[in-house]
């Protein structure tokens, strides 16, 4: 049989024994010189200690007190937590430790691993490890670093579909296992962690939430990489060899401190790079060492991790001794940006981490060769002159490694111009997820080397970082068409402008002027409250409810004062801020020379065009401009859920450089283009996940069709841009065939069934597990695909049939799991949807052990049948017996026995309506006959409601009922005397009664369609 075991465990460990050059030596866990209580194999361990330590060889004894030391690191994780323990144990692990080990008890380094002579380490797999902490584990696969576990693997079965590598990583993080809590001291020392189900591969680190853990692939793997054992096989190799592990363990395991929320504490993380960011760091310091050639381009998809990509290359460069103390210049060209790259280094406790805070600082910096690492903006270049007979710049040094943030912008100006002036013989690295490719701006030209295929030193793709998890896709949504500009309208308009970067006030005033046109009906007050109504509306039914965040980006600084007080009277103050430049002059100058004098931007929007402004809130906006730690302070409040700030307006400031997990939805109606327009599109495409709720994709409603020409508007390679974006009306296409292939699974089943009887004849048609998982993987999609649409109108014809089979997965879903597993991956939305409008009281975790078969007919106690008997004398039941007509007594006996046998189970829900619809139709034509209305009697309720409201169990399902009443409805809305005898009469009954059976599912019951048509058909 292939299990877990003999698939994906002892393949990965098969593959490990037989890597080239550096093999892992295998010893199965039972074999282990250790005990179930001890995290390290002592006798291993000892011996590296002695091997690599001069001094403790002299001395064996010395390595029982490292022992001793080490083992006290595994028993702070009580009090400290375990990854303060795990960093604590990995400057242990780094020969950041010593002790007095030496000649008159001088302080020694300690090694426990040689990271020059991999060689000299004992490398070492096993499996089924037992360890026993508070509770018992056994760990399918465990590294071991000269006696040191520095990996540990969780693999599940291969051959059930809807188990994934998350079934693993959950093992990890939470369930009835949960080892980070339950059995911490084993991963004191830990590297990182993976999880394989023998189809994919993925890998985290300690207290790694599910977004954080990654596949570990190449970037040359542009594809899609098919799921299979050969593939994970791939990124054991990958990943698990001795070379990469231990690099990953010198260079790039970090220790951040990371702020939750504004009123949270700071939390402490460990992070490890994604593939991607691994391999260029390395790239970087290997081509520096090269010396040649001295430049590249990294052209990584937004939202990716440049930041850390970077963070980890100036880590790598300072930390190489052949490179003899450089400096590394990290150049951004915004201050948001700025601050966004201070806290990544800053949050990390970089060292000689110099943040430079002016042009004159930057200049003294250059000039007295100051080592470290310097993060500046490029615009602090701009009182550098240039001096054509100075060859050697303000510093000639070539161990001067320059990484450029978003590389497309500022750099083909005098600022770039000054920065490789200033910098002769440095190494210029570009960092863009956007490169510009035209005749005056070009990223590749100027940064890629033309040793390089493609001119990029290293490309990650939009299709690499979705395929990998790295960032969400991001779809669009089209809306208020009547308002939508026309598009060649805007193509006209732009093609005479040049871009916004590097223009002076004149040339931007002259911009200005030219778009002026489409400013001013952009900005009409009836245009931006129709906007400003719909921004609130989907913001509250769409956004809101998923706990997430949005933005609203437009036109110009005078609409962002428009909609923010448009959007204020809907919302709320405390849920709306705007963030532009706004001048920082006082509103009125009180004192001095320019006593008297208005600020330009108060004067402009409050009395030239008549913006209903508040001074407060000017000054507030100025302070925001002004003053860094305000402007941060508002975005740690956005990007906290428990903060009331829930839209940001924006029209140039944060649309790029802003890295906001939280921000879900972006409001466009601003005319963007290539670069500016993806940067600003990817402000929605992070990962996050919080409280149980994850973020799956981002969305952009446009409100000016932007988006009606992808390819235009980005000017991209087709190849290159083609599914960024992807309309919800391709969803919308494709719900109706997955629902399909979700409801085949039940092509007997009466939907319309409620409680263990509906629940039961579901679970009949999942007899094993394999069907219950091909059902599961039907599910998950349909359940992607809903969320991504919902709550659009399209889907209220099909919402019955999604939440029929919504609670049939919820009735088979196992229980106990954790993480955002294939099983446990409804969203949101879905969950939300099924609590409101389902009653889940009907689906019980003890379904599974009741049997319903031949005796479990429900019978009524003499009680019951008394107490019934009792009500039905006095409703309809006693006027049919009563009725001196034959015909309506057998008509009641006949309603009677009907309804035992759908109380007793022996007819279903569906049969039980078809029996009313013959007794109505009956009904009908007795009453026609006799002029009598027995059962109608003068209340004008159609007879088949009638009948159904006095004679229905209290167990009837709903959907009956709804069946019921759209009937009746067609009755008195569509038939008109003697329309059988026409030929346009039965024509539009039938079509009617056709969709009617078909919102619930019944379209193809031919007797039920008869039985209610000839219902109908006696109504004349």
């Amino acid at each position: 049989m292939f299990t877990e075991q003999t698939v994906t465990e002892n393949g990965i460990i098969d593959r490990l024994k037989h890597l080239s050059w550096v093999e892992w030596n295998y010893c199965h866990g039972e074999s282990l010189p250790k005990q179930a209580n001890d995290v390290f194999v002592d006798e291993w361990l000892k011996e590296a200690l002695c091997k690599l330590n001069p001094a403790i060889d002299a001395n064996p004894d010395y390595a029982d007190q490292v022992i001793h030391k080490l083992r006290g690191v595994l028993l702070e994780s009580r009090h400290t937590g375990l990854v303060q323990s795990n960093e604590n144990f990995s400057a242990w692990l780094l020969a950041d430790k010593s002790l007095p080990f030496g000649e008159n008890g001088e302080h020694v380094t300690i090694n426990l691993i040689d990271f020059n002579n991999l060689d000299n380490n004992n490398f070492a797999v096993s499996q089924q490890v037992h360890f026993i902490a508070s509770s018992e584990a056994y760990f399918d696969i465990v590294l071991y670093v000269n006696g040191i576990p520095l990996v540990v693997g969780e693999v599940k079965s291969a051959t059930r579909p809807s188990v994934s590598w998350q079934d693993g990583a959950a093992d990890f993080m939470g369930g009835k296992k949960h080892y980070w809590q339950h059995v911490a001291p084993f991963f004191v020392p830990n590297l990182f962690c993976f999880a394989s189900e023998g189809k994919t591969f993925s890998y985290g680190a300690i207290n790694a939430g599910v977004k954080d853990w990654g596949p570990w692939h190449s970037t040359d793997q542009r594809e899609e990489i098919l799921p299979g054992l050969s593939s994970v096989l791939d990124s054991v190799e990958g990943l698990l060899n001795p070379q990469t592990l231990l690099q990953l363990l010198h260079s790039f395991g970090l220790f951040s401190t990371v702020k939750t929320g504004k009123e949270t504490p700071p939390k402490r993380t460990k992070i490890l790079p994604r593939y991607p960011q691994f391999e260029t760091a390395r790239q970087i310091v290997e081509r520096v060492k090269a010396g040649y050639p001295r430049k590249g381009l990294i052209w990584h998809f937004q939202g990716s991790g440049k930041s850390l990509l970077m963070l980890y290359a100036a880590r790598m460069l300072r930390a190489d001794n052949a490179l003899k103390n450089p400096t590394v210049l990290i150049v951004v060209d915004r201050r948001d940006l700025d601050t966004q790259i201070n806290e990544t280094f800053g949050g990390a406790d970089v060292k000689n981490l110099i943040k430079v805070k002016s042009c004159k600082k930057l200049g003294e910096l250059i000039d007295q060769d100051s080592r470290g690492i310097l993060i500046t903006t490029v615009f602090k270049f701009k009182e550098v002159e240039i001096d054509e007979s100075n060859t050697e710049g303000l510093n000639d040094r070539e161990n001067i490694i320059v990484l450029v943030d978003e590389a497309h912008r500022t750099q083909e100006g005098s600022l770039g111009d000054k920065m490789r002036w200033a910098l002769p013989k440095a190494y210029f690295y570009g960092l863009t997820g956007t490169p510009i490719s035209g005749l005056e701006r070009n990223t590749f030209k100027l940064f890629g080397a033309e040793e390089d295929e493609g001119r990029y030193m290293n490309r990650y793709s939009y299709k690499q970082s979705i395929r990998d998890g790295a960032t969400n896709p991001v779809k669009f949504e089209p809306r208020l068409a009547e308002l939508r500009v026309d598009q060649k309208a805007i193509d006209e308009e732009f093609k005479r402008m040049v871009e916004e970067n590097n223009l002076d006030d004149d040339e931007k005033a002259a911009l200005s002027k030219r778009a002026g046109k489409l400013a001013i009906l952009l900005k009409a007050p009836k245009r931006m409250e129709a906007i400003a109504d719909d921004v609130a509306e989907h913001f509250t039914s769409h956004v809101k409810p998923k706990k997430l965040k949005g933005m609203v980006a437009v036109y110009d600084r005078e609409a962002c004062v428009q909609m923010y007080y448009l959007l204020r009277e809907r919302l709320g103050a405390d849920a709306i801020e705007v963030v532009m430049n706004v001048d920082q002059a006082p509103v009125k100058t009180r004192e001095g020379d320019k006593k008297g004098k208005k600020n330009k931007d108060w004067v402009k929007w409050k009395e030239e065009l008549e913006l209903p402004i508040e001074q407060v809130d000017f000054e507030r906006w100025q302070s925001l401009d002004g003053d860094d730690q305000k402007q941060k302070g508002l975005i740690e409040s956005y990007k906290d859920p428990r903060q009331p700030i829930q839209l940001i307006i924006v029209t140039a400031k944060l649309l790029t450089g802003f890295d906001a997990p939280i921000c879900y939805c972006m409001y466009l109606d601003k005319p963007l283009r290539d670069h500016t327009l993806l940067q600003a599109m990817c402000r929605t495409n992070r990962l996050y996940e919080a409280d149980g709720m994850r973020k799956d994709m981002g969305l952009i409603i446009d409100y000016l069709g932007v988006f009606e020409n992808l390819r235009t508007a980005l000017a991209y390679n087709p190849e290159e841009i083609e599914g960024v974006i992807e309309g919800i009306e391709v969803f919308k296409q494709l719900l109706p065939d997955q629902l399909k292939k979700c409801l085949a699974f039940f092509p007997e089943v009466d939907r319309s069934l409620e409680g263990f009887e509906g629940i039961m004849a579901a679970q009949e048609c999942l007899p094993n597990n394999t069907k219950r998982d091909e059902f599961a993987v039907a599910f998950g999609v349909v359940n992607k695909l809903w969320s991504a649409i919902t709550p659009d109108p399209f889907l209220s014809s099909y919402r019955n049939d999604y939440k029929w089979l919504a609670q049939i997965y919820e009735s088979v879903r196992p229980v106990g799991q954790t993480g955002a597993l294939v099983w446990a991956a409804l969203g949101p939305d879905t969950i939300k949807m099924i609590h409101e409008n389902t009653d889940i009281n009907r689906i019980r975790d003890d379904i599974d052990d009741l049997v319903m078969d031949e005796h479990a007919i429900f019978a009524l106690t003499e009680k019951e049948q008394e107490e019934r008997a009792r009500k039905l004398e006095i409703n309809l039941m006693g006027r049919l017996r009563g009725h001196p007509d034959p015909k309506f007594v057998a008509l009641g006996e006949r309603l009677e026995k009907l309804r035992q046998d759908y109380e007793a189970g022996v007819i279903k829900a569906i049969d039980w309506l078809k029996g009313l619809l013959d007794a109505a139709k009956d009904t009908v034509r007795l009453e026609r006959e006799t002029d009598e209305k027995v059962v109608t009697e003068e209340d004008k309720i159609q007879a088949l409601t009638k009948l159904f409201l006095e004679t229905r169990p209290d167990s009837t399902p709903k959907v009956i009922h709804d069946i019921v009443k759209q009937i009746d409805k067609i009755v008195k809305a569509t038939r008109f005397d003697g329309w059988q005898n026409t030929q346009k009469g039965p024509r539009e009954i039938q079509r009617a009664l056709v969709v009617t059976l078909a919102q619930f599912g019944l379209g193809k019951d031919k007797e039920l369609f008869d039985k209610a048509y000839a219902y109908i058909e006696e109504h004349y």
